[in-house]
């Protein structure tokens, strides 16, 4: 099963709200899996300050002004700590992949949920309304954010097996389905020096695309590449600091629907995670083709491969 939302929001009015219509949007896919939830949000200054990297610490085992105080000593610039519910986001005028290594170096068994200058994940093992409610995801204001409700399959009922999956600097993706040919795909990352958190299918899929994306491509030709190096049926959505991006395998056996209107686009597993979105009686709606990568930006543009 597993829920995929994202709402990617072109009207400024509508920044304030985003945290309002991604927990409604959330919950709405609670039926699709309430093991274990997962959110990203671009643009909110409570969690990830502008002109900061922030990083999501998860499971360290230890409160936040130790941490604060402990990474503080590591990067010899001030960390300030925020506590999220069980999840603790760190933030520093440092380059955002600084951050990951000085905290692991710290707590080598934390895992880190995601980093970058403009995005907080927040993840966890329980059902999505109950997580929603212990991060305060309603009053989350920003400009962008992807959840996902899992259902466990393939791995763990843990954090590191929740999606999303953000592996990279600002990147986040998340999945529904399952992928067929991930170990060998893994094992190839291992050899080029990609390490991962778990044994989820979903993270060989993230560290794949991060690594393509590392290495030069765009968010297009990573899913491109994706498309043809991953056997499976899936609908995954990735996300960064300039775009929100859906693709569908060959087949398109996992349920999913698109709808736009001039103040955002959104996207989700069923049509029921977008019913209460403003303005969705006006909205373009459609079921994504297979194969085809569908894209937009911060400029608004449309992209489709």
């Amino acid at each position: 099963m597993c829920g995929i939302v994202g709402l990617h929001v072109r009207n400024p009015e509508l920044h304030s709200r985003l945290g309002e219509l991604l927990t409604g949007m959330l919950c709405a896919m609670e039926d699709r899996g309430a093991d274990s939830a997962g959110i990203a949000v671009y643009g909110n200054e409570a969690w990830s300050p502008a002109g900061r990297a922030t990083i999501s610490l998860i499971d360290v085992g230890a409160p936040a002004a130790e941490v604060a105080a402990a990474l503080t000593a590591e990067l010899g610039a001030d960390v300030v700590v925020t506590e999220v519910g069980d999840v603790l986001l760190a933030s520093a005028d440092v380059d955002p992949e600084v951050l990951p290594a000085a905290a692991r170096r710290r707590y080598p068994h934390v895992l880190v949920g995601g980093f970058g200058t403009d995005l907080a994940v927040l993840k966890g093992v329980g059902r999505p309304r109950d997580l929603a409610q212990r991060w305060g995801l309603a009053a989350a204001q920003g400009w962008q954010g992807v959840g996902h409700t899992r259902m466990a399959t393939e791995s763990a009922v843990t954090p590191a097996g929740a999606h999303p999956y953000a592996v990279g600097p600002d990147q986040c993706l998340v999945h529904n389905g399952s992928f067929s040919n991930h170990a060998t795909i893994r094992r190839e990352l291992l050899a080029a020096g990609v390490e991962f958190d778990s044994l989820n299918d979903t993270e060989v899929g993230a560290r794949f695309v991060a690594h393509r994306l590392a290495a030069g491509r765009d968010v297009a030709t990573a899913l491109t590449d994706l498309t043809t190096t991953f056997d499976g049926f899936y609908t995954l959505l990735v996300s960064d600091r300039n775009s929100f991006a859906v693709v569908r395998d060959a087949i398109a056996c996992k349920p999913a629907v698109i709808a736009e209107t001039g103040d955002w686009v959104a996207m989700a597993s069923e049509f029921r995670a977008l019913a209460h979105l403003p303005g969705i009686e006006d909205a373009r709606i459609w079921e994504p083709e297979p194969e085809v990568i569908y894209a937009w930006t911060r400029a608004q543009e449309v992209v489709t491969a």
